[in-house]
């Protein structure tokens, strides 16, 4: 895992200064603070942070060229399978120089060309030089688990892994991309390709990027496809995620340096510590966090019950709100974008801790999206099936349901519309209160490009499949890389540890993508699946208990220890001359909250973090 950035000046053939990579590599030293490596041809010019995972030695740091000098990689990442991909190489007479995935990388991208993508089973984002053909390839991973982030110029082209990489080498001033203003407001984060830098963009994932006839060219050359087979039976669906489970993690195992696991005590993080238990990983290293504020802010009874039974050697921390604070100038600066994420602060601290011990570390994200495995996904499933009653059916019914609970008045509302406006992701927020704050006409630019019509490429290209596919797609290709794995990402990161995550190996996504419905939730069962193959390793108690996630404490450190932080930075001069928002709704929203009246936790930290990113990137 590691960082990198270049420069390609195509367009005007200016040479690249080594100072200027050195700069822009500076900037993210925290990603790979084990070495450093600068290639810098003509106009051409690549920057490498190591941090060593497989092969520690020198031979090994990069960019890495080939011995004729004709061919340079930069890359971030890992490819799991790389020794079984090295295998024909050495069958061909290829001799490895080193022990490293990069080699085998670089070898098959010469050999065989991008093509070679297909081949890859890992997490990536690279860059790819071949002086002959005078060819660039850039390339990011299937899941966009790395990222890679990239901005035209007059000049051509600059990319990295962070956002911060292409600022400290770009000479023009920063400007907010104000068409992803309400995308930020309802999701809490920016999804497609765009950012909420102008001009500044995310390579997709999945995708390649080179450049034909000076003009920036991007390919697709995965997707996850959603075609329901036909029905195999229970009981071969769960010997597949079993058998496909286990090899994941055994690939991800792959290190040179100690691994250990974040362990919550939920469904999918002891899953893996199960597994590796069962490929025979002794003395595994487990690593909890928590919040001291009470039974619904802590995991860790279910972290120590999964400790006890797999006999992990077990760290826990415990957050304060002062954590939270101290680390908060931080966490902007670390994510780059604004991204309405809490529960990043805690993990980074989670990070920092587990760094003391291990280099490497897994951890059960992405399975919520592989198995279904958010609430929402249920909720919405009852809409869809509300939607088919009978209108004399529904004018009984509804009264009721509204009596019986306020959430049914939301999901009726929405069974009125069809899913492309009906649903945004796992994320999306109450539309109306977003009305009341904006100020008119100052975000007119934004809200003509709304969050429902950028997400409309990702319904439209599963147009012809089931409700539960279309969500399932589009929370794939958005609130997981554009929202969790950001997180993951740069909190790893800022600890310069790396953290794999094998629910994501790209055969799960294609298996789940097969997969009848009828797996994937049963009843009111969340899961279903997952939970049946993993019946022989975790407790009942484990697998069946209530889904509690990692809530943070806001909506309590909004009316005491972060109250005055709070209203002092949104009911500033400074962030009502943005001219965003209406002052006399924000005003509301904090004393509604600070009273007790409601609970405006949610977006008064989303106008928190769009000030504070506003004052580190923008002013």
């Amino acid at each position: 895992m590691c960082g990198i950035a270049g420069i390609y000046r195509y367009k005007t053939g200016q040479f690249v200064e080594q100072s200027e990579i050195e700069d822009m590599i500076r900037v993210i030293n925290y990603r790979g603070p084990d070495g450093e490596g600068i290639y810098t041809q003509k106009n051409i010019g690549f920057g490498h942070k190591r941090l060593s995972i497989i092969d520690a030695s020198e031979r090994s740091n990069q960019p890495m060229s080939s011995p004729d000098k004709f061919s340079t990689l930069c890359y971030n990442g890992e490819v799991y399978n790389y020794l079984e991909l090295a295998e024909p190489l050495t069958q061909q007479g290829i001799e490895r120089i080193t022990q490293s995935d990069t080699e085998v990388v670089l070898q098959l991208l010469m050999n065989e060309g991008i093509e070679v993508l297909q081949k890859f089973n890992g997490m990536f984002a690279f860059s790819y030089w071949d002086s002959k053909k005078q060819q660039i390839f850039l390339a990011r991973d299937r899941v966009g688990i790395k990222p890679l982030f990239y901005k035209e110029t007059r000049e051509g082209i600059i990319f990295a892994s962070e956002i911060k990489s292409i600022l400290a080498v770009d000479p023009s001033p920063c400007e907010v991309n104000k068409t992803m203003i309400d995308s930020y407001m309802s999701l809490g984060y920016c999804p497609t390709d765009e950012t909420l830098f102008k001009d500044i963009k995310k390579l997709p994932p999945g995708h390649y990027l080179t450049i034909l006839d000076n003009e920036i060219v991007i390919k697709k050359y995965w997707d996850m496809t959603i075609e329901r087979e036909k029905d195999r039976g229970e009981s071969y669906y769960i010997q597949q995620t079993q058998s496909l489970f286990k090899d994941a993690v055994k690939l991800q195992l792959r290190s040179d340096v100690p691994l250990g696991v974040f362990l919550s005590g939920g469904v999918d993080s002891s899953a893996v510590v199960a597994m590796m238990s069962e490929l025979g990983i002794q003395d595994i290293k487990t690593f909890s966090v928590a919040w001291d504020y009470g039974k619904d802010f802590d995991e860790t009874q279910y972290a120590r019950q999964i400790s006890k039974q797999y006999r992990t050697d077990h760290t826990e921390y415990f957050m304060t709100a002062e954590d939270f604070i101290n680390f908060m100038p931080e966490f902007i600066r670390h994510m780059d974008e604004p991204v309405a994420e809490s529960a990043a602060i805690s993990l980074y601290y989670l990070a920092l801790k587990t760094k003391e011990q291990v280099t490497v570390v897994l951890s059960g994200e992405g399975a919520d999206e592989v198995f279904s495995g958010y609430p929402i996904y249920k909720y919405m499933e009852i809409v869809s099936k509300y939607k088919k009653l009978p209108n004399a059916v529904k004018k009984i019914l509804t009264p009721v349901l509204i009596l019986l609970s306020k959430k049914f008045k939301k999901y009726i509302k929405l069974s009125q519309l069809p899913l492309e406006h009906a649903y945004a992701g796992v994320s999306f927020y109450d539309e109306a209160l977003k009305e009341q704050l904006y100020s008119t006409p100052q975000l007119n630019t934004s809200k003509s490009h709304s969050s429902f019509s950028k997400l409309k490429q990702y319904y439209q290209r599963v147009s012809q499949v089931d409700d539960q596919g279309k969500m399932q797609y589009l929370d794939i290709k958005t609130w997981l890389v554009d929202d969790l794995l950001v997180k993951a990402d740069r909190m790893s990161m800022a600890a310069s540890l790396e953290l794999r995550v094998p629910f994501l190996d790209h055969r799960f996504l294609e298996f789940a993508g097969k997969l009848p419905i009828k797996y994937r939730n049963k009843g009111f069962e969340s899961k279903y699946l997952l939970k049946k193959a993993l019946e022989p390793w975790l407790d009942n108690k484990i697998l069946y208990r209530k889904k509690q996630g990692f809530p943070t404490p806001l909506a309590i450190m909004f009316k005491t220890s972060l109250k005055e932080y709070l209203t002092q930075t949104l009911d500033s001069e400074i962030a009502r001359s943005r001219g965003y928002f209406n002052p006399d709704t924000i005003r509301k929203l904090l004393d509604e909250h600070s009273n007790n009246h409601r609970d405006h936790h949610k977006v008064l930290w989303q106008l928190l973090v769009l000030e504070l990113w506003h004052r580190e990137y923008i002013d």
